[in-house]
């Protein structure tokens, strides 16, 4: 059995059926920049016995301003393994696939057969994100998705809605208009923010890691966007207990 004493201020929260329980769960995070790399580490803080990280990037210069694995002594290094380092010193007992690896029809398709009871969708390239979100969907696996952290200032404005419902995000509107090219209109919860986004810090990309643009970001922003995701996930999990 897990020593979950490193865990009692969360047990003292939760309860210790609760705590174990999240001990049995499975996670997945897909993509670790700003967002994603937050919502692994609380994901990990909060008890959860199994995590499946996938990320194929490496750290940039530019990544330092709101990236946790993302510092002036490790620039070209894998992120994924970064943070698997990180999250295995956290909880040694983690359970931790770790998948370095840009997603991929084939790749998600093999992954999901590990059937997660929870993934964090943090990717932030829009073909990527339409391919993962698709096959997770049909999978009928649970899924919260971050819509865009860019262009915005204000993190209490942040909520957790229906694809269907959003507005003010830019991305979030790419995602619903490819989305329903799949036939899929609504079914998925999201982190987004209706703030008006900042328009003049939006920049051109070279197109790397589809990407053909990118806006501004506040060093704090994507990190709510991680914690509000995986605050999404503890509770749900939880919450079946009390079904």
């Amino acid at each position: 059995m897990q020593d979950l004493s490193w865990l009692s201020r969360t047990q003292l929260l939760i309860g210790e059926e609760k705590l174990r329980y999240l001990t049995g769960q499975h996670v997945m995070v897909v993509g670790l920049g700003g967002v994603g790399s937050f919502a692994a580490e609380f994901i990990a803080r909060s008890g959860i016995g199994k995590m499946t990280i996938i990320d194929g990037d490496v750290v940039d210069p530019t990544n330092r301003n709101r990236q946790l694995p993302a510092l002036s002594t490790n620039h070209g290094e894998s992120k994924a393994s970064i943070m698997a380092e990180r999250l295995k010193a956290i909880n040694p007992e983690l359970e931790l696939n770790v998948i370095r690896s840009f997603v991929n029809p084939e790749m998600v398709e093999e992954q999901l057969k590990s059937q997660p009871n929870y993934i964090i969708d943090a990717i932030d390239s829009i073909s990527p994100k339409i391919t993962f979100l698709k096959l997770a969907y049909a999978s009928k696996i649970r899924v919260v998705s971050s819509m865009g952290a860019g262009a915005k200032l204000d993190p209490t404005k942040l909520q957790v809605v229906d694809i269907s419902k959003t507005y003010n995000c830019p991305f979030a509107q790419q995602v619903r208009k490819n989305l329903k090219t799949a036939g899929i209109y609504k079914g998925i919860k999201v982190v987004f923010s209706p703030e008006q986004p900042i328009k003049e810090s939006l920049m051109l990309t070279d197109g790397k890691n589809f990407k053909k643009s990118a806006y501004g970001t506040i060093s704090y922003l994507p990190a709510v966007f991680g914690a509000v995701a995986s605050s999404v996930v503890i509770r749900d999990l939880i919450a079946e207990l009390d079904q």
